[in-house]
């Protein structure tokens, strides 16, 4: 039977994991389901459908979903979502009286109460790790103690992890932090991206409130790359429609470059050289240095093919350039 993948979330602004549902008739756009994910079954809304099956994933056969949600199953979730808060708490408690260096972010509840998970963070070093994790068998245990119905496990999470579920404003003064709003997946950012752009390296102006480096770096890290491919480079010589100058700056977003102009030469040798000019010129109004210097070289090059009598190009042979010069 052909597979019927779906594409399911189980966050407002979470990942998409796909499944396959070919046994459940008139499934829709929006209505919920239940799958079995390694956290537990969990409940999780359609939110597409593919027309045609994409390629397996690694495992080589996609996982099914069980069934649809029933209105009791909806009930049920939102019954243990409303101990989440305080099983969080519990577990901050704990780990203070424990002295673990962490910060319990969240507690998640399976809809229907099996599986219990801690999510938690910490800026402990890599030589503390081992420390940590005996740590941890202490604290699990208690909660699972406070919590005998539920299987407990405890999953660190990234720094943009922890930003992305608390919300708040972004960086840059946006009421809603991207991730918060419309991000499922982090990409990896680099430096190399806003330097690409040419912004300010300072911490406080490319790192977020997570403290990494901003996610918006990426946005239009593309479109600055295959602009600069178009543009001449800093330091590069060109022809003007003013003259000829050297690149001082680039704009990729108005594919246009800042020409310093050559200063025009002086009339006598004891005036003052003119100040350098820097006007701004669209990419289509230039022209290269070094190729038109080869033109001109070429042009003026002799004809070295013809010496016999039958040259048309319109050059000099090389002996008519000898006798010229004599």
């Amino acid at each position: 039977m052909q597979p019927s993948i779906y594409s399911i979330r189980f966050s407002k602004i979470g990942k998409l994991y796909h499944f396959n549902a070919n046994h459940i008739e008139n499934l829709r756009i929006g209505d919920h389901v239940i799958v079995d994910t390694a956290r537990g079954k969990q409940i999780g809304e359609v939110i597409q459908k593919f027309e045609s099956a994409p390629p397996p994933p690694p495992e080589g056969t996609w996982k099914s979903v069980e069934r649809r949600a029933s209105a009791a199953d909806l009930v049920l979730r939102q019954g243990w979502q409303q101990q989440q808060t305080e099983a969080m708490i519990n577990g901050r408690a704990r780990a203070a009286e424990l002295r673990l260096e962490i910060k319990v972010v969240a507690a998640e509840f399976s809809y229907d109460g099996a599986r219990l998970t801690l999510l938690f963070s910490t800026d402990e070093s890599e030589g503390r790790e081992r420390e940590i994790k005996v740590d941890l068998k202490s604290l699990r245990k208690d909660i699972q103690h406070l919590y005998p119905d539920s299987l407990v496990e405890l999953r660190q999470i990234g720094p943009r992890d922890v930003a992305k579920m608390l919300g708040g404003m972004g960086a840059c003064g946006i009421e809603s932090r991207c991730c918060s709003k419309f991000l499922t997946e982090f990409s990896p950012i680099s430096i190399k991206m806003a330097k690409e752009q040419g912004i300010s390296l300072t911490p406080t102006e490319i790192t977020g409130m997570c403290g990494r480096l901003r996610c918006c770096l990426i946005y239009e890290y593309e479109q600055y790359v295959a602009a600069r491919k178009e543009l001449p480079k800093r330091n590069k010589r060109v022809v003007s429609p003013d003259g000829p100058g050297k690149v001082i700056d680039i704009f990729p977003m108005r594919d246009a470059v800042l020409v310093e102009l050559d200063p025009k030469p002086t009339e006598r040798p004891t005036d003052r050289p003119e100040r350098a000019v820097w006007r701004e010129f669209h990419r289509d109004l230039l022209e290269p240095w070094d190729e038109l210097e080869a033109l001109r070289r070429k042009s003026a090059a002799p004809c070295d093919k013809h010496e016999g009598g039958e040259c048309d190009c319109g050059k000099k042979t090389i002996g008519e350039q000898e006798s010229g010069k004599n």
